[in-house]
């Protein structure tokens, strides 16, 4: 009887159009925007020029377009850090090397209200996927020039506007409504600026493989303000996702992503 072939998912599906996002390498650009709702995706699309939809396969939707005479990519990655990771390595087989995470975020300190802007300086890593990666002491930063100039175009960009940005690190979990009352004041009490559920795989693969990443979402509730907004339908929280959008667009064309 032979010996059975393990498969190298490492080395799996290079050089060819991808399982699980369906994109082939020539099919985008060498940065991506990814926001994690697919129907967000349209969204970022209204910024772009000459705008194709390339793929649409499970919570993976992309479109691509240009902003200022750059090529963007917009690929949503679903929830969560599972499927995040798989879109980070996948687009990066065909041809993304940085990434720019544009969605929402719950706040974790008092004042800071729907709408206003969050820029992530690192990741409290309480997910399951980075797991499988990495030592646990291994850290989920952004790519600090990412992270500096989103920073500084956020701010120009809502200078003489109610809008506000805040920098600082945020908490990355898994388990949505698992985030009680008890750690919600934890996260609270250490400093964290916010919490989601993606950006920490994202940090993660980009180091390892050599990629650029970082992170802009507009504050859709206040965990500890008691302020919750987070109907689409709300006209704050939706033009707190233009106004992240948009940070990301002119931040990949000044860093020439």
């Amino acid at each position: 009887m032979s010996e059975p072939t393990i498969v190298d998912k490492s080395a799996a599906g290079l050089n060819a159009r991808q399982y699980h996002v369906g994109l082939a390498p020539g099919e985008v650009g060498t940065v991506a925007l990814l926001p994690g709702d697919p129907f967000r995706v349209p969204m970022i699309a209204e910024f772009l020029t000459d705008v194709t939809e390339v793929a649409h396969r499970r919570e993976h939707r992309t479109m691509t377009g240009y902003y200022k005479g750059r090529l963007i990519t917009a690929t949503s990655t679903g929830m969560g850090c599972p499927s995040t990771a798989i879109a980070v390595e996948e687009l990066a087989r065909v041809g993304v090397t940085s990434f720019i995470r544009v969605g929402s975020s719950a706040a974790l300190q008092p004042g800071i209200e729907p709408g206003d802007l969050l820029v992530s300086e690192g990741s409290l890593r309480n997910d399951g996927t980075t797991a499988a990666y990495v030592h646990p002491g291994y850290p989920a930063v952004p790519d600090l020039a990412v992270a500096s100039s989103l920073t500084q175009v956020a701010r120009e960009l809502t200078a003489g506007t109610a809008r506000r940005v805040f920098a600082g690190i945020n908490a990355t979990d898994d388990a949505f409504y698992a985030e009680g009352p008890e750690w919600i004041a934890e996260l609270s009490r250490l400093g964290i600026l916010n919490v989601e559920m993606e950006s920490s795989a994202m940090y993660v693969v980009a180091r390892l493989r050599g990629l650029r990443a970082g992170m802009i979402c507009a504050c859709s509730s206040n965990l500890v303000d008691g302020a919750s907004l987070y109907s689409e339908k709300n006209a704050a929280l939706k033009d707190g996702w233009m106004a992240s959008i948009e940070v990301a667009l002119e931040t990949a064309v000044r860093l020439e992503l």
